[in-house]
């Protein structure tokens, strides 16, 4: 473990931590509502079947009208945590008020109902996080969950954030997951070298 790489994401997540604790939830929801306009555009998210989705905590974008709507056209998945595993898996939910429960880390996760499905059929994944670049880094929450989970998705990997937490540079490692684009509010990003911000 470097323990430079390891300081020098803490810093950025105290950093960008407090700048998205200055957001109200008023500008939260009305940001939300903006990136799911820019989603639904998408012919990415259009296209996808088997979609990989969260439930957002309090400082996360929030996408569920848009999953409300995919209900019964995509598959929709959300992690639910394995306790015996220690490690996240997908499940197969219908409703979202129906088949959440409050899970381990006090985020809302599939019931125990609800089907586990093998990531390798997912052909999207809409990722949380704390900060992303345009090479397609992502800073979590630093458990290391959402990157052993997104590790055998092959479809298409979607980092999604304010605009506010795209940053020029993510310090990584070897284990952690590239995404594919990045959605922001007001941006489509596609991740690779000539995308990177100047």
């Amino acid at each position: 473990m470097s323990i430079p790489i390891q300081q020098a994401k803490a810093d950025l997540r105290r950093r960008v931590r407090s700048m998205m604790a200055a957001v109200s939830p008023e500008d939260r929801r009305n940001q939300s509502a903006r990136a799911c306009v820019v989603l639904r555009a998408q012919p990415a998210w259009q296209k996808a079947r088997a979609v990989l989705a969260y439930f957002p905590l309090a400082d996360e974008l929030d996408l569920t009208p848009l999953l409300s709507e995919a209900f019964g056209r995509k598959m929709i998945a959300l992690p639910r945590y394995d306790p015996v595993a220690e490690r996240y898996v997908a499940c197969v939910v219908n409703e979202l008020a129906e088949d959440l429960v409050m899970g381990k880390f006090g985020v809302r996760e599939p019931s125990g109902t609800c089907e586990t499905v093998p990531v390798k059929q997912l052909d999207f994944a809409l990722v949380p996080g704390v900060a992303f670049d345009c090479l397609g880094h992502r800073l979590g929450r630093g458990k290391g969950f959402y990157d052993r989970l997104l590790v055998n998705i092959g479809g298409i990997k979607c980092g999604i954030g304010l605009d506010e937490q795209v940053e020029r540079v993510i310090p990584a490692e070897p284990h952690d997951v590239m995404l594919n684009c990045i959605l922001t509010p007001t941006r489509w990003l596609l991740c690779d070298e000539r995308s990177a911000l100047k």
